[in-house]
């Protein structure tokens, strides 16, 4: 088994490496970059210490997916309102005549397109480690601290890793993926030496894991408890107060435990290189939707416009709030998702539920009979109480009525809850305006004009559909199965 997993990865590590043609023009693009980017600064007056950040730095990257940070270490006297603006007039001067895109993570930054390659441009203030005024303070730091401390012997291992995670879609601490970022990857192969190591690390699934490279917390493991709750704890080398794995989500941990045990059990290069999803024709959505004894319920609306971080924050909030109201109403739900067009021409929220529909009557518990103040309050409430079908009866020692559901089609109370919006019941502010501008709910085949017009969503909800990762095979008696 280990010849094998050695002979895919070193067939996938010859192909991730940049060659040298590659390095050579990154090199130069860099170069260039920073260099436009320093004149833009003195062209604004603006004191910057400019400097190539980012996987192209430390010499992480994968071959034809280079990251080109650029960053601007801004003077700490310009204010933290202004650091945008200025940012921005400066970037777009360096990279004059290319496609800009504005960005924003915690503050504005700038993306454009040079010589076909994606570039970013992002600000930062040139402050000492540990009194950083914004997050981004920090990516020099870290930026040294991985070309000081992981051998370049190995940094082929954080290829391999990033590749491996990219594959099974937990790579990224962006908000709508909620993974790994590059940085992780890379404290990851130098805490356990190499790829085989993290994985083989990982696939003995723990509850909670803590790594602390630099000992900040030796002998003070409680405060570190205190201090970081998350699963996986990764302190910060430059940044005690941090943990590197914070944006995880639990489901994209799980989601690589499961893989790295089925890498191990059946290795294959599917892992790096997935499969595309070959969409279902739309008589075969159809049969599925229709024979598959659960309800599927689709809420649709126009994209929402926002920057893909808060676009993504809204979108999650909003599927957590959606799926607490149906919930309380009584439906099962079995799974839930979200998907939206890179475009932003629509938003589509999954929710599979039991069943569409629930029967008028239900029973409510009231209090036993030794607590007599709230068996006389909840007496009072329901006795003769038009909206009850029976009782209030005992059993069992306590009060007990049968009432009518407000709500027992789950198309009914979408509909009802997110007319004006839905910010009642929990739907955030971008969304609930497209809400109430238009918006329609559809059950199982009624999707297929939407499934039809958007091949992203086919391949997404065809996916949704088979619940299960491309990586989990018959053969595969992983321990942990939990999917993304």
């Amino acid at each position: 088994m280990q010849q094998k997993i050695d002979a895919i990865t070193s067939e996938v590590l010859e192909k991730i490496t940049p060659t040298k043609a590659n390095r050579t023009k990154m090199e130069a693009l860099a170069k260039n970059l920073e260099h436009k980017v320093a004149l833009a600064c003195k062209e604004f007056g603006v004191k910057a210490v400019v400097r190539l950040e980012g996987s192209v730095a430390k010499d992480t990257w994968l071959n034809k997916e280079p990251d080109v940070d650029v960053f601007m270490r801004m003077p700490t006297t310009i204010p933290r309102k202004d650091l945008g603006e200025i940012s921005l007039k400066i970037a777009k001067k360096a990279t004059a005549g290319s496609e800009q895109i504005e960005r924003f993570a915690e503050h504005p930054y700038l993306e454009a397109f040079v010589d076909d390659t994606r570039v970013n441009i992002v600000p930062c203030y040139d402050a000492k480690p540990g009194e950083g005024l914004s997050a981004t303070d920090r990516t020099p730091f870290h930026t040294d601290y991985i070309n000081k401390h992981l051998d370049k012997n190995i940094r082929g291992e954080v290829r391999l890793l990033k590749k491996f995670m990219k594959g099974i879609n937990v790579y990224g601490a962006e908000i709508k993926v909620g993974g790994f970022s590059g940085y992780l990857c890379e404290l990851l192969v130098l805490h356990y030496g190499s790829f085989a190591a993290v994985l083989q690390a990982f696939a003995q699934h723990t509850p909670r894991r803590v790594i602390d490279t630099e000992h900040y917390y030796e002998g003070r493991e409680r405060e570190l408890e205190l201090l970081f709750s998350e699963p996986l704890v990764i302190i910060d080398p430059v940044d005690k107060a941090r943990n590197v794995a914070s944006a995880v989500q639990p489901q994209k941990l799980h989601t690589f435990v499961g893989a790295t045990q089925a890498f191990l059990k059946t290795p294959s290069d599917e892992f790096f290189y997935p499969p595309k999803t070959k969409s279902l024709t739309a008589k075969k959505l159809k049969a599925s939707l229709d024979n598959r004894g659960s309800a599927m319920v689709f809420l649709t609306f126009d994209g929402v416009k926002a920057v893909p971080d808060v676009l993504w924050g809204q979108l999650y909030r909003t599927r957590r709030s959606l799926r607490k109201l149906l919930e309380l109403s009584d439906f099962k739900v079995l799974r839930d998702e979200v998907w939206s067009a890179e475009d932003e021409t629509s938003t589509v929220f999954i929710f599979e539920l039991e069943q569409r529909c629930l029967p008028l009557a239900k029973r409510h518990f009231g209090p036993p009979l030794e607590r007599e103040k709230e068996c006389a309050d909840f007496l009072a409430k329901y006795v003769g109480n038009g909206n009850v079908i029976a009782g209030p009866y005992l059993e069992d020692g306590r009060w007990i009525v049968e009432v009518k559901r407000k709500f027992t089609d789950s198309v009914e109370l979408l509909k009802t809850k997110v007319s004006s919006g839905g910010r009642d019941v929990g739907v955030a502010e971008l969304v609930a305006k497209n809400l109430r501008e238009d918006f329609r709910v559809m059950v199982n085949s009624e999707v297929v004009e939407v499934y039809l017009n958007y091949d992203d969503f086919a391949e997404f909800l065809t996916d949704f559909l088979l619940g299960k990762p491309f990586w989990l095979h018959e053969n595969c008696n992983c321990s942990e199965r939990k999917q993304n």
